[in-house]
């Protein structure tokens, strides 16, 4: 059984310092996309290079998360809260002062792992701050802000770059992340969990397979595919993640119980959030260089020709919301899904080395759509698919997968682009871009396709209370 001590600040409170904090780990994830034109004509380097700029803080961040909701369990939530803010905060300002890529890479890395410790706690501090009855709506708010983190983050990315300079894109975390430290430590409640033994040897084998099996799709395009170390991070990367899922199904107290995906709620919106997160963040990735190197946009006017796709969610998110509570999360999610897919699509039908604004605005809009009816109503359907005591795993577990799932589409849809395209001029920039876009929107349809499994709310709800009870860790993330 967990405990808290009593509460210091209530709901409201709760609800900012929470938001706030993963506004900043939301941010992260697409400020650096309208600046990596810039970064690499400051600092050099290849496409691998950016996408490890990216994906550095991505694949930290997704491997670490499950083993910082443990920290958190252990030692305390708010105070492990704290110190990931701490180093999250520490990292942005050693980004900005990077004197070149290896240590953006390096500093990024180290903004991934404070996020891991920080924002596997924000949903279950949110959660305990926040009378049932009214979740629904907090999360819908918590979404919106999320939301407006990626609405801005190529926004602010590009006119920061433009005006001021990348680095800037860093230091901006720098005042929030010092206003929160104070709040947090005054205005959040401590409390615990289960005191159960950290897993060291999961953290182990899944932190050294997705890194084999990403750097594989990093390097494959530069180094051959049958490159000896290309060969040797798929393989082993393999490996390790087979050995995870070994080791999880036997193991006393696992970083992820496999048990839980017995519940067909929960993988399927797993299996979609995975599947989503893989063709929405590879998209975005190219999206961004393309409306510069091949279009002419400045940053800015880069970032706000993509706000019809990434401010969306702003809009959507609290209605999405809403109509989980009041229909069931499957059909929201499942549709916002299959038009996410659409717009991909039929951005790769009309995409070319002139086109206008107006034969794109349509697929931003309708990929807006869809991916705002995603983000509130899938941390609901997490949140319902288990039993009460196990929704701050269940809830880490799937933003864990989430956050795999966009370091794996950049590596995947980089991949593809390298193989058919490349940066010489635009028009081989969209040779390698559209069969990556057509990739992308298959994926995302798969995604619906797998949240059209998930069994109806009542369903869900007997799924969630099996038989057989464990141990588990109350600590969530955004």
């Amino acid at each position: 059984m967990s405990h808290q001590t009593a509460r210091r600040g209530g709901a409201a409170w709760a609800l900012v310092i929470t938001s706030v904090a993963g506004f900043m780990a939301a941010l992260d994830n697409l400020v650096v996309t309208t600046a990596l034109p810039s970064i690499r004509e400051d600092l050099g380097g290849g496409l691998h290079d950016l996408e490890w700029t990216v994906s550095a803080y991505t694949l930290t961040f997704a491997v670490l998360l499950m083993f910082g909701a443990a920290l958190g369990d252990r030692f305390g939530r708010r105070r492990l809260f704290i110190a990931g803010l701490t180093v999250f905060t520490g990292a942005s300002a050693a980004a900005a002062l990077a004197p070149g890529i290896d240590s953006l890479i390096a500093a990024r890395a180290v903004q991934g792992a404070g996020a891991a410790v920080m924002m596997p706690l924000t949903l279950t501090l949110l959660t305990a701050a926040v009378p049932a009855a009214k979740r629904g709506m907090a999360y819908g708010i918590w979404g919106a802000v999320n939301g407006l983190a990626v609405a801005s983050g190529p926004l602010v990315g590009g006119t920061l770059t433009e005006h001021i300079s990348w680095q800037w894109i860093f230091w901006l975390n720098v005042p929030l992340g010092l206003a929160l430290l104070p709040l947090a430590r005054l205005r959040l409640a401590e409390s615990h969990g289960t005191g159960a033994s950290l897993d060291i040897p999961g953290t182990l084998l899944a932190s050294g397979g997705l890194f084999g099996i990403v750097y594989g799709l990093v390097r494959g395009p530069v180094d051959g595919w049958t490159g000896p170390f290309v060969l040797t991070g798929l393989f082993a990367g393999s490996a390790l993640l087979a050995g995870f899922v070994l080791y999880s199904t036997r193991a006393k107290n696992p970083m992820l119980p496999m048990r839980l995906f017995r519940s067909r709620a929960f993988a399927g919106i797993n299996a979609a959030s995975l599947l989503m997160f893989l063709g929405m963040f590879g998209s975005i990735f190219l999206l961004s260089q393309y409306m510069q190197g091949v279009l002419g946009y400045s940053p800015t006017e880069a970032g706000l020709r993509m706000l019809p796709w990434t401010g969306m969610p702003m809009l959507v998110a609290p209605i999405a919301g809403i109509l989980a509570d009041r229909i069931g999360g499957r059909p929201v999610v499942a549709a916002g899904l299959f038009l996410q897919a659409l717009g991909l699509g039929y951005m790769a039908v009309v995409a070319t080395a002139d086109a206008s604004y107006a034969a794109q605005l349509p697929a931003l809009i309708v990929s807006g759509i869809g991916m705002a009816l995603f983000f509130a109503p899938a941390s609901h359907l997490v949140m319902s698919s288990v039993r009460p005591s196990e929704q701050g795993i269940a809830s880490g577990a799937n933003n864990a997968l989430r956050e795999v799932g966009g370091a794996l589409g950049i590596a995947v849809m980089a991949s593809i682009f390298a193989a058919q395209g490349g940066y010489e001029t635009g028009q081989t920039f969209v040779d390698g871009m559209r069969p990556a876009l057509v990739t992308g929107s298959a994926v995302v349809a798969l995604a619906g396709i797998a949240a059209l499994l998930i069994p109806t709310r009542r369903r869900a709800e007997r799924q969630a209370a099996p038989a057989e009870p464990a141990p588990v860790l109350e600590t969530a993330a955004h």
